[in-house]
């Protein structure tokens, strides 16, 4: 999950510009407390799946906090997978922002916010072609960028990305947010993450 994730992330900050174009959404409403990891402001995470997802995140982090966008993200990370990942792997968001004492859920809209994505690896393919290096840091660290992502411990350490000064819509400007990702396969559930971060854009 940290390789496909990672090098989704990557990508996502070259794709943002276009993506963020579309309309705003509307808005669905839970109270808070009815999810877990319901902290408002601060960067925090947990798994989320069962004791028997073979993917399990080991370690996290994510300053500065809150992220800045523009700015410089430094993220280091590390995870253990007891199983061979391979296509197609789904994964599916649930995204969230703190209004007051509610958790609004954020709909899919132009492939951001609550959505989910049937095929992981081919969406690699289109975002890295077959053949290319991995960028960095995932190069260095060889970490890969394809499916099939094989069965071992996986580790970034400390690397700094940059966040590209882009215009938000108004559903995804400051504020305090929580993501919530499970990835399956063949619907088996291989791994389950909770996140909580805060965002300001300048």
């Amino acid at each position: 999950m940290l390789c496909a994730g990672l090098a989704l992330a990557l990508c996502a900050l070259q794709l943002v510009p276009a993506a963020l174009a579309g309309p705003q959404p509307p808005l669905l409403v839970e109270r808070s407390g009815a999810r877990r990891l319901g902290k408002v402001g601060g960067f925090a995470w947990e798994n989320c799946g069962d004791k028997t997802d073979p993917v399990v995140l080991q370690s996290l982090s994510v300053a500065p906090d809150p992220i800045s966008i523009p700015g410089s993200l430094r993220v280091s990370a590390a995870v253990k997978s007891g199983k061979t990942m391979d296509s197609p792997l789904k994964a599916a968001l649930v995204v969230e922002k703190a209004l007051g004492d509610l958790w609004i859920q954020l709909p899919c809209i132009d492939q951001l916010g609550s959505c989910t994505y049937n095929d992981v690896c081919s969406i690699l393919d289109e975002l890295i072609p077959p053949g290319t290096p991995c960028p960095e840091p995932l190069l260095t660290y060889g970490i890969p960028c394809h499916c099939p992502f094989k069965a071992g411990s996986y580790s970034l350490p400390a690397s700094d990305f940059d966040v590209p000064d882009v215009e938000l819509p108004s559903w995804m400007t400051n504020g305090n947010y929580r993501v919530r990702v499970v990835v399956s396969n063949g619907g088996e559930e291989l791994s389950c993450v909770k996140l909580a971060f805060s965002l300001h854009s300048h």
